[in-house]
């Protein structure tokens, strides 16, 4: 998740930069993949750190964030690599310019906070915009989409799959019937009113948003998806680096990568291994590393950050 920035020149650090940098552990001539690019604050701590020679390559479907950081990282001049592609196309991506395998990659999942100060986005609750939510703005399905169209049943389990929301029944009762919702500030208040007042910092609305942005970007099924090929990417010895902000995607990147670092998956208690699995990686923070204090206080949405990292092993 990167921080807001208006210039690439006011930018700020984005989350859990330093860990992310020593996790990720650039090297002069290194070859990275920064999955997520947003701003690119981390894509230019990667290009510092592999300096002189390191390249990398940046994935975005956002335009702006496209735009932004291509003239971000213009400095870098061939070293930088940057396609408006999806981080599922991550293969195809790194072949279209020549590359066999990749010393590193970097995913920062979720919405970034230029996404969420974007007001056109629908991201955030806290301003009046259309209900959008897509990362890809040519993403035929959109918030609007799943508010006003979705059958009650079906949205209370995209509600409560994605967003873990307990409420999720009342509170697709009380969106089907105030249809047609036409605002992220209309739907955020039809949330409030159905869950009733909630002590506590976070907003009723939050797991509401959450989930329907998750469904409308395949968010969950996206990642599952990519984490085999980021591994497939990286030559032995390079290293995957994740940033998650939410449960649903840290466990699956945990259990990925608890799986992957195994070489048995055999069910608990069975006497021989028969299921041939060799570990492909080896995890290097099993318990996750979380932003600090002092950067939670001046970034506020780097509360819910967890870093996971591994590193491919060769096999024999």
């Amino acid at each position: 998740m990167q921080p807001s920035a208006a210039t690439p020149q006011n930018a700020h650090k984005p989350v859990l930069y330093e860990e992310t940098l020593a996790a990720l552990a650039p090297r002069n001539g290194g070859r990275y993949i920064d999955a997520t690019l947003g701003a690119g604050g981390h894509a230019q701590g990667i290009l510092e750190a592999s300096s002189p020679t390191g390249s990398l390559l940046g994935l975005d479907l956002d335009p702006q964030a496209i735009q932004l950081t291509t003239s971000r990282l213009e400095k870098y001049g061939k070293r930088v690599h940057i396609q408006r592609r999806s981080y599922t196309g991550l293969l195809e991506a790194m072949r279209d310019i020549g590359w066999e395998a990749v010393d590193g990659v970097l995913f920062d999942l979720g919405v970034s906070s230029m996404q969420l100060d974007n007001p056109r986005g629908g991201f955030s609750f806290k301003t009046e915009a259309p209900l959008d939510m897509r990362f890809d703005p040519q993403n035929d399905i959109s918030a609007d989409t799943l508010v006003n169209h979705l059958p009650e049943k079906d949205l209370a389990e995209i509600i409560w799959k994605y967003g873990e929301e307990k409420a999720s029944r009342k509170i697709a009762k009380a969106i089907c019937a105030a249809r047609p919702v036409k605002t992220t500030t209309e739907l955020a208040a039809i949330v409030r009113k159905a869950i009733g007042k909630e002590s506590g910092k976070v907003d009723p609305a939050t797991r509401t948003f959450q989930a329907i942005r998750i469904a409308v970007n395949s968010e969950l099924q996206a990642v599952e998806e990519t984490l085999p090929k980021a591994v497939e990417a990286l030559v032995p010895g390079g290293r995957l680096a994740v940033i998650t902000f939410h449960s649903l995607e840290d466990r699956l990147v945990k259990q990925y990568l608890r799986r992957e670092s195994s070489d048995c998956i055999c069910p608990p208690g069975q006497p021989v291994c028969t299921c041939g699995h060799k570990a492909t990686l080896k995890e290097l923070n099993r318990k996750g590393v979380t932003a600090s204090e002092a950067e939670i206080k001046s970034n506020p949405r780097s509360r819910s950050a967890r870093l996971r990292a591994a590193q491919k092993v060769a096999l024999a």
